[in-house]
């Protein structure tokens, strides 16, 4: 885990922040989850899960609880280097994104949190060791930008992500998981905040 960030995450009133940016911040009812990423300062390539990604939710006695997950916004250097789109990699857009997700299966393999909605990615096509979040790349669509798991504990993201958003550890994910499907709502608002953002 991402020790700063975290520490910077735990106790922050992201309900001010969403005001702030006139995001919707969920409120009504019990398991009506806010998910919130928090990608982490820097341009280069770490390769590592250094970003967290949030459940911010009533729980089933109407107490706010807060769940912070080890997780990579970033795709990995694998996907990078090795292009899987000759756009270049897709990077998600930080913003908030609603109804993007619904309950689905990543890659046909087992049940995640599926793109359902377009989103705004960067396009980094020089494959060097530099995220290149250029405005005049972005784009929106449909590209499989899902939320999903890793290994059972990684610690190298490489070909984890290509875009998507990653749970390092696989019970923390079966644990996310548990909770979502708790929600009322069959779709998931998805906010992606930069850590200077905080």
């Amino acid at each position: 885990m991402n020790t700063k960030l975290y520490n910077k995450v735990i106790d922050y009133d992201f309900k001010k922040l969403f005001e702030k940016k006139y995001y919707t911040y969920f409120t009504k009812g019990n398991f009506n989850i806010n998910i919130i990423g928090v990608r982490a300062k820097g341009a280069s390539i770490t390769n590592r899960f250094d970003d967290v990604i949030i459940l911010d939710y009533k729980n089933e006695k109407g107490e706010w609880h807060r769940d912070v997950y080890k997780a990579t916004t970033d795709p990995g250097l694998y996907y990078m280097k090795s292009l899987a789109s000759k756009k270049g990699c897709a990077i998600m857009v930080p913003g908030q994104y609603r109804g993007l997700w619904k309950l689905g299966y990543h890659k046909g393999e087992y049940l995640a949190l599926v793109q359902n909605k377009p989103v705004k990615v960067y396009r980094d096509g020089n494959k060097n060791d530099v995220y290149n979040l250029n405005p005049k790349t972005i784009e929106e669509g449909i590209y499989g930008i899902n939320l999903h798991h890793a290994g059972t504990d990684s610690i190298s993201v490489d070909k984890w992500s290509a875009g998507c958003q990653v749970i390092a550890r696989l019970r923390d994910f079966h644990q996310l998981m548990k909770t979502c499907m708790k929600q009322n709502c069959n779709t998931f608002t998805y906010t992606l905040l930069r850590e200077e953002d905080l």
